[in-house]
């Protein structure tokens, strides 16, 4: 690891500690995300502070994926940490797809507002479940796009799209003759309608989770994002890095939870001595620990295995699934820490358990990766030489 990593990440925790956390209590967050204006002035408060975008260089160049997790995992010790240093999903996501595949023209309209932190994006993938449409299996996809001269046109609904409320940026993923392809949009647009926003058991998102129906969108044949019928593709090359950056956040969250559980079981009294000196609650505070500093050890060998270039599909499964777990068990132990506290509003620990839960749901549930690596299980069983484990 560098020492460049290591004074970002310090320059990212002094100012998420001194300049985000006080915001935490501000009205301008509701049910379905901090508001835009709040977001805009954490932002710029934190480009004053040289932390704005910081897994990406001046020179445009990208902090290495082990670096990122250390800049990652301290914006994440608040909710707004990440809407704050704009390293929040599904930004950070897009900004790393744009950067690995959109032209020169492409970057300078759709990615450098995105690096500015002057404009948040959507990608629009996910589909209604109650039509069939494209979960966790992307080549259910019902979205069409078909071409129309130098043009195509793009209808179809889209599910659970995070941002898509105020995002000025979209990646629209459509069902195209060959395959799929991603298709880059300027919003809002009068073909892309907000039907409803969805009430979630998360709150840290700007603009919420948005059910969204697409009717007859124009879109140029310039806008493509790569080559036309790629977009699996392409998807894969966002997929693994933004599993990975959830992990860094939430770590970050987790952390926090974990540090407000700690100094309660400390401070509170109960039966004439500190919570931490009962058993049951001091042996859970180190269950945290372990459960914490496993999940650090994965999600620094995962990226470990993206900076040599790899795709890392497998381990960036692994790395989702151990990770998301285990800062459940730490989220949930700090609420059971904390007893009616725990579950009240009183302090983060509350929201930070809401978010985690949805975190194992989102970018894949443990089940759809458990899945995909029992499948790569009997692949090499299958292929292995003849005796092998015997």
């Amino acid at each position: 690891m560098t020492d460049r990593a290591d004074a970002i990440a310090a320059k990212i925790e002094a100012f998420v500690r001194a300049e985000v956390i006080p915001y935490e209590k501000d009205p301008r967050t509701g049910p379905h995300g901090p508001s835009d204006e709040l977001v805009l002035e954490l932002r710029a408060k934190a480009r004053k502070a040289g932390v704005l975008t910081p897994h990406i260089l001046p020179d445009g160049s990208h902090l290495t994926q082990r670096e990122t997790a250390k800049a990652l995992i301290k914006s994440g010790l608040s909710p707004l940490g990440p809407l704050a240093c704009n390293t929040m999903a599904p930004d950070e996501g897009n900004m790393y797809l744009l950067g690995k595949v959109g032209s020169a023209e492409q970057k300078t309209r759709f990615l450098e507002p995105l690096v500015s932190g002057k404009a948040r994006s959507a990608f629009f993938m996910t589909e209604p479940a109650d039509e069939g449409g494209a979960g966790s299996d992307p080549s259910m996809m019902r979205t069409v796009a078909r071409p129309d001269g130098n043009h195509w046109v793009i209808d179809g609904r889209k599910a659970f799209i995070t941002g898509a409320d105020g995002a000025k940026i979209g990646i629209i993923m459509a069902k195209t003759e060959g395959g799929a392809t991603l298709f880059l949009v300027d919003l809002p647009d009068p073909a892309i309608r907000i039907e409803r926003v969805l009430d979630t058991i998360d709150s840290s998102m700007p603009g919420g989770h948005s059910i969204v129906a697409i009717d007859g969108l124009r879109v140029s044949a310039e806008q493509i994002l790569g080559e036309p019928d790629q977009g699996f593709r392409y998807a894969q090359i966002r997929l693994a890095p933004a599993r990975l950056t959830h992990c860094m956040r939430w770590h970050g969250g987790a952390t926090r939870a974990n540090e407000i559980a700690t100094a309660y079981a400390v401070r509170r009294q109960a039966f004439g001595k500190p919570l931490i000196d009962h058993e049951g609650v001091g042996f859970m505070l180190a269950e945290n620990l372990i459960d914490l500093k496993q999940a650090a050890l994965m999600i620094d060998w995962c990226a470990a295995v993206l900076d040599t270039g790899a795709p890392g599909i497998t381990e960036s499964s692994m790395t989702k699934v151990a990770v998301s777990e285990a800062l459940m068990r730490v989220a949930d132990r700090c609420v059971q820490v904390m007893g009616g506290t725990g579950v009240s509003g009183d302090t983060i620990v509350e929201q930070i358990f809401r978010e985690i839960r949805a975190f194992r749901i989102y970018d894949g549930p443990t089940e759809v990766h458990k899945w995909s690596l029992a499948k790569k299980i009997k692949r090499d069983a299958l292929a292995a030489p003849q005796g092998w484990g015997a």
